[in-house]
C-alpha cells in the first residue's frame, strides 16, 4: 500500500476542510458545527459511529477486512484527534480567519482534517488492514478534560474490545521545520495544575493605605515569592513552571478593594514534585498573606497528568515515520516538553505514543515563529497529508505486527 500517495492526491480536499474548520472554531466540550462537519465528512466509509451524551464528541470504529481480522480476537487500535479552539481573537490576517472571537491557535483543525483523511485512506485500504481502528475525534482538550469524558463514556472499548495501542499527533508552528515527527519515550509533556487565589482585604481611599488592607500589593507579592518559591523549594532536575495569566482587582485608580484575585497554571513532570507544590504554594501565599494582614483562598487542582510514552511505542512510531516519511523527518526530543495534554489519560490507560509534527509557515525561523496559542500563530497545510499518511500507516503497521505476533 502506498498510503502517502494517497495521501498527497488528498492534499487540496484536506487544505479546503482545514480552512472550513479554521473559520468556525468552537470552545470547550460543546462543538456542534465541528461535529456536524466531521460526521459529514466520514459519511459513506462504511464506519460504525457514536456521538458524546456529554460532549459533541465523534467515535467511529473502521472494520479491516485482512485476513488476520477472521481471528477469535482481533486487535484495535485507537488515533485520536482533538477538535477544539482557544478564546483568542485572530490576528493572522489570513483569508479564511476567524472572526468569532474563537481561535485555531494549537492547530487542532489540522488534526482533525487529518484524522479525516487517514479514515480516507484506511477505508480505501480496509482489505489488507489486519484488525479494526478506533477513530477518537475529541473536543475539550484546552482544559475541558475531553479526552477524560470520552474515557469515561467508553471510547477504549468502541470497537467490542479494549484497544492495544493509541496513538496521538499535535502540530506546532515554531519548534520544529516544516514536516519534522518528533517525540521520546518515557516523560514527553508536563502535568498541569490550576492555581486560583483570591486575596481578602480590606477596602479604602487610595491615598491612605494606612487605614486599609490592600489585597492588590498582597497579590503582588506573592506573585513574586511563588517565583522564588519555584526556584529554591524545587529541586532543579525535577523543575515545575509557574506562571499568572490572570489578575483581578479593583475598579479606580484611588480606590483600594476589598479583594483581589489571580489565576496561574503550574506545570511539572512527576507526582512528587506535584504533591510538593500542593504544599509549597499554600505555604508560600498564607505567609505572604499575614505579613500583609490580609488572608486568602486557594485552589490548587490537578488538571492533566504528566504525558508518558511507552519506549516500545515510541520506537515503532520513529520507525513509521521514517520508512513512509523519510529517515531525516524524525527527531528524538532530548528534552520533556512543558505543555500538557489531556491524551495523556490514554496513554496512562493503554501502551502508545504521541507524535510532535512541525508545521512552521516558510520564510519563518523556528525559534522566532508566533509559537502556538498566539493570535499571529499559522500552520503550514503542506504538512496534512503527512500527517494523514502517518495516522494511517500506524494503524496499519501495528495491525500487521500484531498479526505476525512481532510485537505484543
Amino acid at each position: 500500500m502506498d498510503l502517502h500517495e494517497d495521501a498527497r492526491s488528498q492534499q487540496d480536499d484536506l487544505a479546503r476542510l482545514r480552512q472550513d474548520l479554521h473559520r468556525e472554531p468552537e470552545i470547550g466540550l460543546d462543538l456542534p458545527r465541528t461535529q456536524e462537519r466531521v460526521l459529514r465528512e466520514l459519511d459513506g466509509l462504511g464506519l460504525e459511529i457514536s456521538t458524546g451524551t456529554d460532549t459533541t464528541s465523534v467515535t467511529a470504529v473502521l472494520r479491516g477486512e485482512g485476513s488476520a481480522r477472521d481471528s477469535a480476537e482481533p486487535r484495535t487500535v485507537l488515533l485520536r484527534a482533538d477538535m477544539d479552539a482557544l478564546p483568542v481573537q485572530e490576528a493572522t490576517g489570513l483569508d479564511f480567519a476567524a472572526t468569532n472571537g474563537a481561535m485555531h491557535a494549537c492547530g487542532h483543525d489540522l488534526h482533525t482534517t487529518s484524522l479525516v483523511g487517514a479514515a480516507r485512506l484506511l477505508h480505501t485500504h480496509r482489505d489488507r488492514l489486519n484488525g479494526d481502528v478506533v477513530l477518537m475525534f475529541q473536543p475539550g482538550e484546552e482544559g475541558w478534560d475531553g479526552a477524560g469524558v470520552m474515557l469515561k463514556e467508553g471510547v477504549l472499548d468502541a470497537a467490542g474490545r479494549r484497544v492495544d495501542a493509541a496513538y496521538g499527533l499535535h502540530v506546532f508552528s515554531s519548534m520544529l521545520p516544516s514536516g519534522q515527527f518528533a517525540s521520546r519515550p518515557g516523560t514527553l509533556m508536563s502535568a498541569s495544575h490550576k492555581l486560583l487565589v483570591t486575596v481578602h482585604g480590606e477596602g479604602g481611599h487610595g491615598s491612605m493605605p494606612h487605614r486599609a488592607k490592600d489585597p492588590i500589593s498582597a497579590a503582588a507579592a506573592m506573585i513574586t515569592a511563588l517565583q522564588t518559591m519555584i526556584t529554591r523549594r524545587l529541586d532543579i532536575f525535577d523543575p515545575a513552571v509557574l506562571t499568572v495569566g490572570v489578575i483581578r482587582g479593583g475598579t479606580k485608580r484611588n480606590v483600594i478593594p476589598a479583594t483581589a484575585e489571580f489565576e496561574a497554571t503550574v506545570r511539572c513532570f512527576s507526582d512528587d514534585t506535584a504533591a510538593l507544590l500542593d504544599t509549597t504554594i499554600r505555604e508560600t501565599i498564607d505567609g505572604v498573606a499575614r505579613a500583609n494582614g490580609v488572608t486568602a483562598d486557594v485552589v490548587f487542582e490537578n488538571e492533566y497528568p504528566v504525558t508518558v510514552t511507552d519506549v516500545d511505542e515510541t520506537a515503532f512510531g520513529a520507525e513509521v515515520v521514517r520508512e513512509t516519511i523519510g529517515e531525516q523527518y524524525y527527531t528524538e526530543l532530548p528534552n520533556p516538553v512543558a505543555g500538557s495534554e489531556d491524551f495523556s489519560r490514554v496513554l496512562a490507560a493503554v501502551p502508545g505514543t504521541f507524535l510532535g509534527l512541525g508545521a512552521l509557515m516558510p520564510g519563518l525561523e523556528p525559534h522566532t515563529a508566533p509559537n502556538n496559542h498566539s493570535p499571529y500563530a499559522d500552520f503550514d497545510p503542506s504538512v496534512l497529508s503527512r500527517a494523514a499518511t502517518v495516522y494511517a500507516e500506524l494503524a496499519v503497521r501495528r495491525l500487521d505486527r500484531f498479526a505476525e505476533g512481532a510485537l505484543r
